[in-house]
């Protein structure tokens, strides 16, 4: 797993970096991670709204900062199109701690309230679907990262692989109050995530992935 999520990627062959085959794949990864995440966001979404569940709030809004990386990554490899990354990753920063605090927030609100999440089946599919996908995904992006050189795209297969740490703890909140009727563990689970939010805002404020995954 460490091979999967360092950042690093070498120096040189700048050539290959915009080769018509690492463009093709480059671009084939980073569609499928779009569609991915526009679903994964929408039922994460749908998830949170109709179980009141701060565990897949958490998880939906690593969802939506995913989608805006793959953007931007997929920007860098059309002529014309791209943008600052310096920029791109600031802006994901500060929506990332945004989300921290909302999060956060619900959560500790939620357990003050005693409020009572519901079981999702909808969040639980979602969940287990993620925890499928994003580890092979990030490893495709680590790979071709490597035979690229492009850092962008290493730092990209960081988020995939977050995604799939943050899908676990989505997973065990929901599925432990769905079978032990326990709701206050689904509001432990989305403050589990909150550090995990604050440090992947940290590294793309600072203009790298981060180190944690």
């Amino acid at each position: 797993m460490s091979d999967l999520v360092q950042i690093g990627v070498p120096p040189s062959r700048p050539a290959i970096a915009r080769a018509p085959q690492a463009r093709a794949t480059v671009l084939w990864l980073q569609g499928v991670t779009l569609a991915w995440m526009l679903v994964e966001f929408g039922v994460s979404a749908y998830a949170a709204a109709t179980a009141h569940s701060p565990a897949m709030l958490a998880f939906g809004s690593d969802s939506l900062v995913e989608l805006m990386s793959a953007a931007v990554v997929l920007l860098q490899w059309i002529p014309g199109a791209s943008i600052p990354e310096r920029k791109a990753g600031r802006i994901a920063g500060v929506l990332l701690f945004v989300l921290a605090v909302v999060v956060g927030a619900i959560a500790v609100a939620s357990l003050v309230l005693r409020s009572r999440p519901e079981a999702s089946s909808a969040g639980i599919a979602i969940t287990v679907a993620a925890l499928a996908a994003m580890p092979v995904l990030a490893w495709l992006k680590r790979r071709e990262a490597r035979r690229s050189g492009n850092a962008a795209l290493a730092a990209d297969a960081v988020q995939s692989a977050t995604c799939a740490y943050l899908a676990l703890i989505a997973l065990a909140g929901v599925a432990v109050n769905a079978a032990f009727h326990l709701p206050w563990f689904d509001s432990i689970a989305a403050l589990t995530a909150v550090p995990i939010l604050v440090r992947e805002g940290r590294s793309a404020w600072q203009g790298h992935a981060c180190g944690c995954c």
